[in-house]
Formats: C-alpha cells, sequence, structure tokens
C-alpha cells in the first residue's frame, strides 16, 4: 500500500476538526427557544393562540405544553380540556385549549 503524504494527513485533520465545530453549533442549546408565556400578557398569550390556531409554548421553567384555539387541531379522537397557564399579569390565564384523549370517566369536557 502506498504512503500517504503529509499533506493529505494535515488536511484530512482540518477537515475533522471542522466537521466537529460545525457539529457543536447544531445543539438543543443552538435551537431557536420557544415563546415563553411568563414574559407575556394574558391577552398576548392568548393572541397567538388564536391567531395560529397551535403553538408550542413555555409556561416557565423547564415546561412546555402545546395549545391550540379549538378541536380542528387535535387529532380525531381527542378532545379539548380547558388550558389555563401563568402569563406576567395573571396567574391563571385562560390562552385556549390543550388536546387529550378521553378517559373512562369522560364526562363530556369536549369544548
Amino acid at each position: 500500500m502506498p504512503e500517504v503524504p503529509k499533506v493529505i494527513h494535515v488536511m484530512m485533520a482540518r477537515r475533522g476538526a471542522a466537521v466537529l465545530i460545525v457539529a457543536g453549533l447544531v445543539t438543543p442549546a443552538a435551537a431557536q427557544q420557544r415563546p415563553s408565556t411568563v414574559t407575556m400578557l394574558c391577552s398576548q398569550a392568548a393572541g397567538l393562540i388564536a391567531a395560529r390556531g397551535a403553538l408550542v409554548l413555555g409556561t416557565g421553567g423547564p415546561t412546555f405544553d402545546r395549545f391550540v384555539r379549538d378541536r380542528s387541531f387535535c387529532e380525531p379522537t381527542e378532545i379539548t380540556s380547558r388550558a389555563f397557564v401563568p402569563t406576567r399579569d395573571n396567574p391563571e390565564c385562560f390562552i385556549g385549549y390543550r388536546c387529550k384523549e378521553p378517559g373512562r370517566d369522560f364526562f363530556g369536557d369536549d369544548e
């Protein structure tokens, strides 16, 4: 097997380092952060859901959930339940609904 020149070894090492650097940039921390209800007014959070139909929002710290305007944004087997979240001006702001599978004790919570 012929010997590989030293220049090729250096080029391969640099390319490997570049790949590692780029891979390090694509991490969850570099991903765009989701909007958080705790930094918004109640009307702003509710307005986002009303305008977009469905959206994942942070609700304080590492917690988050998907909120919807109405049942049309849920899976066919899901129902809606009212969603209250903390906002800057209201600790229990009604912003829309969450989609959920009905349980065995379902009594018509669909809205």
